[in-house]
């Protein structure tokens, strides 16, 4: 038996949003033959495919980023604007592949309009300038009578954008990047972008590089850098983690949780240290904008051809729910992650595939759906009792993986229980301090199949969301979930009265 218990005054503050963010980049068929695919039967008169955009909507995602990832970091943001037939031809070295500039920043925005989302721009601090980033600032989000504003009027766009959050850059602590520098000289650099970006308009947020990943032998020491010259100027550092199982240890890949907490933990000391050191009041806060399962298909190589096949990953039951845990640790992190980015949202490292006009939606789409359909209000901090299991190098980690959240306006408690045990069911108990669970209104399970099971063209439907078995009794919440598996569910509260 596992125990859960929560406290209305124990939380993490509300839930934001944009943690269901996605990422789109140019890269293999991710634009095209992707969101973007004007040959189709599927797409609208823009060219979009509206069955990319419906599967999308199901993910409820409030937030978009674009245009990379790698690809920024050597991109002229002016080679995708304006009339089509004009628009050059280019060589991605990212991905060395042919960039036709057929989607560029004003049909970005016109496709995030249509999904419902915010854009979130990446300006190229790689080759790039900040005089650039702030002049697509000014393309974006200034109104006429200026060069690059007037420019988009031009380009058929009288009204602003109006785009809020800009990253500055990419990656950029990292060899493999356009531009790579160390810490000190994009820090000044980004320090500079961010300078002019909020002059031309004082109203945007930015987001600086922070580490690529824990595995970085500058992990940490370039955040710290880059944070104590860019902290006046910046509110959001990134944080990227791709997740692997190269050992095929299914019990160690389950417990991933554990490392994605530790990042997280890293961070807001990192972030308290560096606010202490100024002597700050400000806040800055977390934008996890790169995260997925990824290690299969690791080929880079595009052949200088126009959309090639690129990090088509095939994803699994187990890899599902390792996204799951993502969502749980930002969820339970409400006070330090504002921003979360899954990379990327089709065709490659994603959850929907596309084959011609058909769509597939692969295994790590669901849990996504289901906690961002169900996460709102506050994030509550769970404290879990229960048993552990032996996960390889990681030693004993709990079976049960939780975080909560509570809308008090509706009254409604929702409970994101990952069980990683690959072997003993977990029966759990949650336990609301300050008030009385009352009805079950939903509860949804992915579990009962094989860990490697797939989502394929031939059997669609191996991994899908099903009835779960929760009750409530006696003022609490009980909850079966599989092993190993996934179980939200979701029960009406009634609050105390110190509540």
């Amino acid at each position: 038996m596992t125990t859960i218990h929560v406290h209305t005054k124990h939380n993490a503050g509300p839930v934001d949003r944009r943690i269901f963010g996605g990422f789109l980049e140019h890269l293999g068929r991710a634009v095209y033959e992707g969101v973007y695919d004007p040959g189709s039967r599927r797409s609208d008169p823009n060219g979009f495919r509206t069955d990319v955009l419906e599967a999308l909507r199901g993910m409820r995602m409030p937030v978009v980023r674009y245009p990379g990832g790698n690809f920024v970091s050597a991109y002229d943001w002016r080679d995708g604007v304006g009339p089509r037939d004009q628009r050059p031809r280019r060589r991605d070295f990212a991905w060395r592949s042919i960039e036709t500039n057929q989607f560029g920043t004003d049909e970005f925005i016109q496709w995030c309009r249509a999904l419902g989302a915010e854009p979130m721009l990446a300006v190229n601090l790689g080759t790039g300038t900040p005089d650039s980033a702030a002049a697509l600032v000014e393309y974006c989000n200034l109104g006429s009578g200026t060069a690059w504003a007037d420019q988009r009027v031009a380009n058929g766009h009288k009204e602003p954008h109006g785009v809020k959050l800009w990253c500055l850059g990419n990656e950029m602590d990292g060899p493999w990047q356009a531009g790579h520098v160390p810490a000190d000289i994009y820090a000044r650099s980004a320090n500079v972008a961010a300078a002019l970006m909020k002059k031309m308009d004082p109203s945007i947020q930015t987001v600086a590089c922070g580490s690529s990943g824990r595995w970085m032998g500058t992990y940490l020491e370039w955040d710290r850098v880059v944070l104590e010259t860019c902290w006046d100027r910046v509110d959001y550092i990134s944080a990227h983690r791709y997740s692997t199982n190269h050992e095929n240890d299914a019990a160690h890949f389950l417990a991933e949780g554990v490392e994605i907490d530790r990042i997280l933990d890293d961070y807001a000391g990192l972030i308290s240290y560096v606010r202490g050191r100024r002597r700050s009041d400000k806040k800055v806060y977390v934008s996890f904008d790169e995260w997925n399962v990824w290690y299969r298909q690791r080929s880079e190589e595009g052949r200088w051809e126009e959309a090639p096949h690129l990090l088509e990953e095939v994803y699994n039951f187990e890899d599902a729910l390792v996204c799951a845990q993502y969502l749980s640790a930002f969820i339970r992190r409400a006070d330090l992650v504002k921003i979360g980015c899954l990379a990327q949202i089709v065709n490659v490292i994603a959850p929907i595939a596309t084959r011609g006009d058909d769509l597939l939606l692969q295994t790590i789409y669901h849990p996504f759906v289901l906690y961002a359909q169900n996460a709102a209000g506050i994030s509550l901090r769970p404290v879990v009792e229960g048993p552990t299991y032996r996960a390889g190098r990681r030693g004993e980690v709990p079976r049960v993986d939780a975080a909560a959240t509570l809308d008090a306006e509706s009254g409604r408690l929702a409970v994101f229980l990952v069980n990683r045990s690959l072997e003993s069911p977990a029966s759990v108990e949650v336990h609301l301090a300050d008030g009385t669970i009352g009805g079950v209104r939903s509860c949804r399970m992915l579990g009962e199949v094989d860990v490697k099971a797939e989502n394929t063209w031939d059997s669609r439907e191996a991994v899908k969301p099903r009835e779960g078995r929760a009750e409530a009794k006696n003022g609490m919440l009980r909850v079966d979930v599989p092993a190993p598996g996934l179980c939200v569910a979701v029960a009406d509260v009634a609050l105390g009265a110190d509540t």
